[in-house]
């Protein structure tokens, strides 16, 4: 890779960290990115940076063993390594921690995912979004949990932390995180309205078949 080519990504990570802060999906130094350069160098955002402030060459980057090639990378690094070996055409993956997704995951223990059947948006776009068991942040068990769901989910809310989405191009990841948190958003103003109302079965089998022929890409 081109330094051109780096320097290009590394400016694209610290563009998405300031929208993910400016829609508050980031506070402090929480969150982290990476994206995957090649089959073994990841670039990854450094460890206790404020994303919003963070610099293109405050960037670390690390292999998919987690040896670390070049600075101090985000604590839940091995988070990262997990998805991208389960995941072959994972090219980034977007950690935020939205307010909403999160609410969820710590009002309804129970809740397997989010209510996709009340709203089409859910399932055309993601399919579903699952919430992951709580693992303690920058732990193996973070990854551990999250095996069960890769590679089928691309969006998932991790329960009691965060939210995280992977995708084959960090746009894509970004998308991912945007979804998750709009969704969230709607969802817990209309139970605070009035409740949460499914869709009929059949439009909701509908949507599952649609989302199949539309593919894998989180829109």
């Amino acid at each position: 890779m081109t330094s051109l080519s780096a320097q290009r990504i590394t400016q694209q990570i610290v563009d998405i960290c300031e929208r993910l802060h400016g829609r508050n999906m980031l506070a402090a130094a929480d969150g982290n990115i990476s994206v995957r350069l090649s089959d073994d160098e990841i670039f990854i955002t450094p460890s206790g940076i404020a994303k919003a402030f963070m610099r293109p060459e405050q960037m670390a980057m690390i292999n998919l063993n987690g040896d670390i090639l070049d600075g101090k990378p985000s604590s839940e690094r091995l988070m990262h390594l997990e998805v991208y070996r389960n995941c072959p055409k994972a090219k980034a993956i977007v950690h935020a921690h939205p307010p909403h997704a999160i609410a969820w995951s710590i009002s309804h223990p129970n809740l397997k995912k989010l209510p996709s059947d009340c709203l089409s948006e859910v399932i055309l776009a993601t399919g579903d979004i699952p919430f992951v068991p709580y693992a303690r942040p920058g732990t193996e068990a973070m990854g551990t949990e999250l095996k069960a769901f890769l590679p089928q989910s691309r969006a998932l809310i991790l329960r009691s932390h965060g939210a995280l989405a992977w995708g084959e191009d960090l746009e894509e990841a970004y998308r991912g995180m945007e979804r998750i948190e709009h969704s969230a958003q709607i969802l817990a103003t209309a139970k605070q309205l009035g409740g949460l109302h499914a869709l009929p079965a059949e439009e909701i089998a509908y949507l599952y078949e649609l989302r199949k022929k539309i593919g894998e890409t989180l829109l």
